[in-house]
């Protein structure tokens, strides 16, 4: 019989009941004890919904209070020195002072979870004196046994991929390190054996990247080890995201079963297995519903490759799974009463695709008597979305194909356009600015409500927004910035702003995702042929730039971050749907322009997350996705300064793409990983205009004067002073408004710090 399995489930709740528990508990509004009662209600209840749809391995440990890499590094005493510990099980107080900061410590780093939009806490090894300071996997089995008579399936992230994820360790200490964490390994996994769990999932997405001659050796250590000290626990090696490499060497590894990603990983998998085929000893998890895709599975289609896999490891060893963990994908889409119907029955979201991986598992074990309409039913959904009007707009499709025939570029080169700018802006050395947007406070909240609910009509709105412009052009002028921005308080996210104003998208009420910690976010859904309707910033941007003699930029959101934090179509490449975008993106790019803004930013932040995770694939990513943000911005005049942000921090394997883009002036996100930035541009030199982050956004503490400073020397050791701008490392929405002036002040002060010691003209005054 072929059996079922969910590699995690969306810990947010159907209702985001988990961000507003950890939100209410951080502002002081839930005492700790009922902090954990409730996350413990809505855990169980992720449970009780898997285990009345009829999974058969059902993961527990998936949960998390923040994020599963931090619950990994806090359960192996990862501490990092500046956060006080004495030892034994982790307080809140300290795991979110790692993730979020405190008043006396910065936060540790945070990055994007290999080619998703899910940002994990970087693990500080350093100094760590490692022990097992809970058995998490343990205590997430035994809850769900005792609460609701389920045999969990435990996960934990593998030994090889954690240390590669981590930081703070030279490369020549990896075995080292190994050494040390592999007893705790071994320590929770016979727990669990002695417990009588029957599967723990190990997860190792690392192997679908290249290892190299040492990693395949510590991967065989490793599971050599893990067999001989647990052999009565079967262990699903799990990989995702991507087919493996080195596939010979990771089936003959001493483990009862192996997860393979037959959806991102389809060819590759597919290939290695009927070619080198797979061993008799294992079970097969064969990940055939996407994790991360919103579609209706082509049940036909995925029945006839389980039927494929079936002849090659028999029904027996047979695991039908999801590709990845649900955590990427919304809740139901049984609350979605305002989606076209034609979009919504196409559609499929974590409840859905439960219901799909059981009906698989069915089918492959009974065959198709009596389930024939219901797997024929995902087929007419799909086909009828691919059929629709907007699926098949020639206008659209035909100026694209004309636009992107040519090679997009500016008329002069920067050295030339630099030069006429600064004849324009007179800028001074190391101009200050912020990434674009200001707190969102519950009162500007309140009033879009009021709006889209019809209580406001858009003119009061617009007065409304007209205010809150008013009231920062004024702050910003007074702390001392440079270059102003309006403050973005007419958007609810910079993807769904843009996508409510273009044709081809479609917005849920309820499918939300997380991206980090408490942050959700509600991806827009690009389902037919993207096209531009009517200027979408212009109003505010133009107003704000009435309001003060000093430069406001105008800002959008690129169109490579607009598909990669948006669930796009599958009938059409990425491509060919990121130079739909980029053609839209341009007539707004023009309107600005024509409105007399002179400064206007595209931003790019998703550029990086979006890199496949294959060598071979990336350098034609790339391409066309600098080709994508080229098109978009190269028809301006050489005077018009374009700005683009990015957030990652691993720069030096894309600077070269990253310069291709031609923006004027680049910030990119890194104060939380400062000096591995710094190393990059001393292996590679950059020559367009460039802020590097001076402050973390994502932490309430106001950095002090002598940490941005310090931060700035550093940059300037490698960077062209003559073209440094000083900025935060993100947009400032999320943050207070109290704690956002106080780090400007300070950032302002540091920079002029910086300008008195470097400066070789004289600040620019405006009147």
């Amino acid at each position: 019989m072929v059996k079922s399995s969910v590699l995690g489930y969306p810990r947010i709740g159907a209702d985001r009941e988990w961000k507003k528990a950890l939100e209410a508990f951080w502002s002081g509004k839930l005492e700790e004890t009922e902090f954990h009662r409730q996350l413990q209600e809505i855990r169980l209840n992720h449970l009780r919904k898997q285990q009345e749809k009829g999974i058969d391995f059902i993961a527990v440990n998936d949960f998390s209070y923040y994020d599963h890499i931090l619950d990994t590094s806090t359960m192996f005493g990862i501490i990092p020195k500046r956060f006080p510990y004495d030892g034994g099980k982790v307080p809140l107080s300290v795991y979110y002072g790692i993730a979020r900061g405190t008043k006396d410590a910065a936060a540790s780093e945070m990055t994007k979870w290999f080619n998703t939009n899910y940002h994990y806490i970087v693990p500080e090894l350093g100094e760590a004196s490692l022990v097992l300071t809970e058995n998490r996997p343990l205590i997430a089995y035994q809850e769900a046994k005792e609460k609701l008579g389920i045999e969990g399936k435990p996960v934990i992230v593998g030994p090889l991929t954690f240390l590669k994820l981590s930081k703070g360790y030279p490369i020549s200490e990896t075995d080292d390190w190994l050494g040390r964490l592999l007893p705790l390994y071994v320590q929770i996994l016979q727990e669990l054996e002695r417990e009588g769990v029957q599967w723990v999932q190990i997860e190792e997405p690392i192997l679908v990247t290249k290892l190299n001659t040492d990693d395949l050796q510590r991967l065989k250590k490793i599971y050599g080890t893990f067999a001989a000290s647990v052999p009565n626990l079967n262990i699903m090696l799990q990989t995702y995201f991507e087919s493996v490499e080195n596939y010979s060497d990771i089936v003959a590894l001493p483990v009862k079963g192996i997860g393979l990603d037959f959806v991102h990983g389809y060819s590759g998998n597919l290939s290695s297995i009927k070619t080198l085929g797979f061993p008799a000893d294992k079970v097969l998890g064969a990940g055939v519903i996407d994790g991360r895709g919103i579609w209706k599975a082509p049940l036909l289609e995925k029945l006839a490759l389980v039927e494929e896999l079936a002849e090659i490891v028999t029904t027996e060893r047979l695991i039908v799974q999801t590709s990845c963990s649900l955590l990427h994908v919304p809740v139901s889409v049984k609350n979605e009463t305002k989606l076209a119907t034609e979009l919504k029955d196409a559609l499929a979201f974590a409840d859905e695709k439960l219901h799909e991986l059981v009906l698989l598992a069915k089918v492959a074990s009974q065959g198709v008597t009596g389930f024939t309409t219901e797997l024929e039913e995902s087929e007419r959904a799909l086909q009828a979305l691919k059929l629709s009007d907007e699926r098949n707009r020639s206008d659209i499709q035909h100026a694209v194909a004309g636009i992107s025939a040519h090679n997009p570029e500016r008329s002069r080169p920067f050295s030339e356009r630099h030069i006429a700018q600064q004849k324009k802006w007179q800028l001074p050395i190391f101009p200050t600015t912020t990434i674009g947007s200001f707190p969102q406070s519950a009162e500007v909240r309140k009033a879009r409500q009021q709006w889209r609910k019809g209580d406001w009509n858009n003119e009061q709105y617009a007065t409304y927004i007209r205010e809150q412009i008013d009231i920062w052009i004024k702050l910003q002028e007074e702390i001392g910035l440079d270059v102003l921005v309006h403050g973005e308080f007419e958007r609810t996210d910079m993807v769904e702003f843009f996508g409510e104003k273009l044709a081809g998208f479609a917005f849920t009420q309820n499918g939300w995702v997380q991206s980090y910690g408490s942050r959700c976010v509600k991806p827009p859904i690009i389902f037919g042929d993207v096209a531009f309707r009517e200027a979408m910033t212009v109003e505010e941007t133009k107003y704000a730039q009435s309001r003060t003699k000093r430069p406001v930029k105008g800002m959008l959101t690129g169109p490579i971050t607009i598909m990669n934090w948006s669930f796009v179509r599958e009938d059409i490449t990425r491509e060919q749907i990121a130079y739909q975008l980029a053609y839209a993106l341009r007539q707004e790019v023009e309107a600005l322009e024509q409105a007399g803004i002179g400064m206007i930013q595209v931003d790019e932040p998703a550029v990086r997350e979006g890199l496949p995770l294959k060598k071979d694939d990336q350098e034609m990513y790339l391409a066309w996705a600098v080709r994508a943000f080229r098109m978009a911005t190269c028809t301006v005049q050489d005077t018009t300064q374009i700005h683009t942000h990015m957030c990652y921090c691993e720069f030096h394997d894309m600077i070269h793409s990253i310069e291709a883009m031609d923006a004027d002036v680049i910030s990119i996100e890194t104060s939380r990983s400062h000096g591995e930035l710094i190393h990059s541009f001393e292996l590679n030199t950059y020559k367009l205009g460039i802020g590097l982050g001076v402050y973390d956004i994502h932490s309430p503490r106001v950095p002090k004067v002598d940490e941005m400073t310090s931060m700035i020397e550093r940059a300037l050791r490698v960077l062209d002073p003559k073209l440094f701008w000083i900025n935060p490392d993100c947009g400032l929405k999320t943050r207070g408004v109290e704690e956002t002036v106080d780090s400007l002040r300070n950032m302002v002060e540091a920079t002029q710090i910086a300008r008195a010691k470097h400066a070789q003209q004289p600040i620019l005054r405006f009147n």
